[in-house]
């Protein structure tokens, strides 16, 4: 049939009505894939600002189409409405303009297609672009749509959320401004209340309120709304019913796009069954999880095990999982906390919440257990990362055991298994704070008791609170001896030992020590056999026992036949510690440096806090002396980092008052006070960079770089790097091994010496190589 040809218009992008914020780097990323590729599609959760992204990148590439940009509003069409039809009636075609009359029309033609909201008609709108592009080589096609379209040739690009502060630490008014998501949020705001600013008195709320919303634009300009009758406060202290609160009142949005419910409505019901059941499934955990923990918890009557990776797939290629990179054997996923407490409400409804949320504990537990049985060897560094990436699940199932009748025998057990890694804790506060909730509503006579019970007295002690420590050693032991539990028994001599040694009482640490060494190699646990040797090691070389030197090495030696990095970092320390002892400064502080080396990936603070203070003994010895008060300083400053101190540990406090007393004598107190408070303003990468140091010139040692690089630090221009490559603080903090907070301060650093004021900034004037572009 033949088709009138239409007359060729320019395009019908609408105007935008309201300003455009952020999206830098987003925009740049699409325009290159857009110059390399004929389709690109935009995906991400619904709310994410695909449809205004995708609409800003037409607009500012409309000059390469001269047959216009045009707008295809996928979203009022239903399944089964012939699409050729649809694109041909937008472009102006007249009569019945079947696939042939739109290719035909097409096929000359330079033009951008932005097909808008396609996931519920994916698959016809897959076949009809596949074909389109076949046909006509000048057509170009945009998409969104919450999931991959699956075309040969197509080009994805994952929309995130706009960039929220990473805590409540904001130094100033400006610096939040430079988060998107306060950005858009400051921009709505002011249009709903005219004279709207973000202040002093509202910062603080404004940052908690968009970090509650995670960036989702559609969730901030909802709550922006609001503010014609709330202030920030009182929307923040709302979001716990968020879907209620976040309703918006606009004549022209469709019904789901008007309030933060229907929008995920909308994707729930663009969902199989299986998919639905995963996602409500997927709410009990918190963090994210890997594709194991999913088989493991969600896999069930109404998703079969083998069926589980396909789903997750759906689930993916829908944008309600995340999939995120992970240093481990696999991917992690992760949910944007609005759809997880959207499933959360499902999974309640369903009745299988409780169900779920018990294998879910089930699954903490065990994995809690393999740490613990399987950390002295060869895969320390995996085991403390998975640790570390499943500390939200593990601090998720301990707050349910504590809050439910009958469970809190299994936080007693997940709690005490962390003894193995208590890195894996935030602090030494956060373990003792969950084993002694435990213990508190769990006062059975049981080996889980007498075993946490050890495991807090331990926490204590490196707390410096020996106080606290003493009568939980009492009742472990005794409870040990009524139940005939040697291991518990041991672990109780043991860490009666370990006091013993903090006291500065080495006589009677080695009797202990000694004692619990034969019980462990009765028991045949390796681990706490080497705990102890070590702890016994630090004994003697402080007791100045000529043993020392031939237990130094056999804790060496049990680490390279187990190859056991982490350990041997400790073994290499009290080895540095002897050496020490006998006056060799040299061999000494290279031993130290090299365990610092090897703790920096595994995050062990406590462990660097331990190598600078005896460093700063060491510098001392080799009259250093301005440069051992401030690692003095800096070691204070690692020990504060895990809220704990060096006051409560005698063994190397009394050491520590020797030298603090002979530099005094030697700088004077003004200079000693001057240098201490400067490793004491130090954050750990800081302390570590100056211990590493051969000496202090190399801190501020000039780089070879060239253009903005000359003036980042070697760290920052690490981190410069993974901006650069589009990375989250998060991400930035597990490709580094440091905190996240670590991360967000060196970020926060490079913007104030390059004078910039967003990532994009970073990213457009940053290569991937590490050198910028000036």
């Amino acid at each position: 049939m033949a088709v009138a040809m239409a007359q060729r218009y320019a395009g019908n992008l609408p105007a935008e009505v309201t300003s455009f914020v952020g999206r830098r780097r987003e925009l740049a990323e699409a325009k290159r894939l857009l110059s390399t590729g004929r389709m690109v599609t935009f995906t991400g959760p619904g709310g994410v600002g695909k449809t205004r992204l995708a609409g800003r990148v037409a607009a500012e590439t409309h000059r390469e189409f001269p047959d216009g940009v045009w707008l295809i509003d996928l979203a009022p069409v239903v399944p089964g409405e012939p699409l050729p039809r649809v694109v041909a009636g937008v472009l102006g075609l007249q009569g019945e303009a079947g696939l042939s009359g739109l290719g035909d029309y097409l096929a000359d033609r330079r033009l951008l297609l932005l097909l808008d909201n396609c996931e519920h008609l994916a698959a016809d709108c897959a076949a009809l672009s596949g074909k389109l592009l076949g046909i006509a080589p000048g057509l170009r096609i945009l998409a969104t749509s919450r999931q991959v379209l699956h075309i040969e040739g197509e080009r994805v690009l994952e929309v995130p959320p706009l960039s929220v502060p990473g805590t409540d630490d904001v130094a100033s008014v400006d610096e939040l401004a430079r988060f998107e998501s306060v950005s858009l949020f400051a921009e709505r705001a002011s249009a709903v209340v005219p004279g709207f600013t973000i202040g002093a008195d509202n910062a603080l709320a404004v940052t908690r309120l968009c970090r509650r919303l995670e960036g989702i634009p559609l969730a901030v300009e909802l709550a922006a709304v609001r503010l014609r009758a709330l202030s920030v406060q009182q929307i923040l202290e709302r979001l716990d019913d968020r879907f209620r609160l976040l309703v918006g009142r606009s004549p022209v949005a469709l019904p789901r796009q008007q309030t933060l419910r229907a929008l995920i409505d909308w994707s729930h019901d663009l969902c199989s069954p299986e998919e639905r059941a995963l996602w409500r499934g997927l709410s009990v955990f918190s963090g994210g999880c890997s594709l194991e923990a999913i088989e493991y918890v969600c896999a069930g009557d109404e998703i079969a095990p083998d069926e589980v990776i396909d789903v997750v797939t759906g689930l993916v290629d829908k944008s309600i999982l995340l999939r995120s990179t992970s240093k481990g054997d696999g991917p992690r996923y992760e949910m944007l906390e609005t759809l997880r407490e959207y499933g959360r409400e499902r999974l309640a409804e369903s009745g299988q919440e409780m169900a779920l949320l018990g294998r879910h504990c089930t699954w903490c537990r065990d994995i809690a257990a393999r740490a613990e049985a399987e950390w002295f060897g060869p895969g320390q560094m995996e085991l403390a990362a998975m640790l570390r990436c499943e500390q939200s699940n593990v601090v998720a199932a301990l707050e349910f055991c504590l809050t439910q009748v009958g469970t809190s025998h299994c936080a007693l057990e997940i709690a005490a298994s962390m003894w193995s890694h208590r890195l894996s804790w935030a602090s030494l506060r956060d373990g003792h704070h969950w084993l002694d909730q435990a213990l508190a509503l769990d006062r059975s006579p049981t080996s889980a008791r007498a075993k946490a019970l050890w495991v807090d007295a331990w926490l204590m002690l490196l707390r410096g609170e020996p106080k606290v420590a003493g009568p939980l050693l009492e009742e472990c032991r005794g409870l040990a001896e009524g139940l005939g539990d040697v291991e518990q028994l041991a672990g109780a001599v043991q860490i009666s030992g370990f006091a013993a040694l903090l006291a500065g009482d080495f006589t009677e640490a080695a009797t202990l020590l000694e004692k619990a060494l034969s019980y462990h190699r009765t028991i045949g646990h390796r681990g706490r056999y080497w705990t102890t040797l070590f702890q016994l090691a630090m004994a003697s070389v402080l007791d100045h026992d000529a043993r020392a030197a031939e237990l130094c090495a056999e804790c060496r030696g049990m680490c390279e036949r187990e190859n056991a990095r982490w350990s041997m970092s400790f073994a290499i320390w009290v080895t540095g510690l002897e050496r020490w002892s006998k006056g060799d400064t040299r061999a000494g502080t290279d031993m130290v440096r090299d365990a610092i080396r090897i703790k920096v990936p595994f995050g062990d603070h406590l462990g660097m806090a331990q190598c600078i203070e005896v460093l700063a003994w060491l510098v001392a010895d080799a009259e250093e002396h301005r440069r051992a008060a401030e690692l003095l300083g800096a070691a204070q400053a690692v020990w504060g980092s895990i809220g704990t101190s060096l006051s409560g540990l005698g063994h190397l406090a009394d050491p520590h008052g020797r030298y603090e007393a002979r530099l005094r004598a030697t700088i004077g107190d003004r200079e000693f006070a001057t240098a201490y408070d400067r490793g004491v303003q130090l954050d750990v990468d800081g302390a570590v960079a100056l211990a590493l140091a051969e000496r202090e010139a190399d801190l501020e040692a000039p780089q070879p770089e060239r253009g903005i690089a000359a003036v980042l630090t070697r760290r920052e221009r690490e981190i410069a790097d993974l901006v650069a490559e589009g990375r989250s603080n998060k991400e930035i903090a597990a490709a580094l091994v440091i905190s996240q907070r670590t991360a967000e301060g060196h970020v926060e650093h490079i913007l104030r010496k390059l004078g910039f004021t967003s990532r994009s900034q970073i990213a457009a004037a940053w290569t991937p190589s590490g050198h910028s572009e000036d």
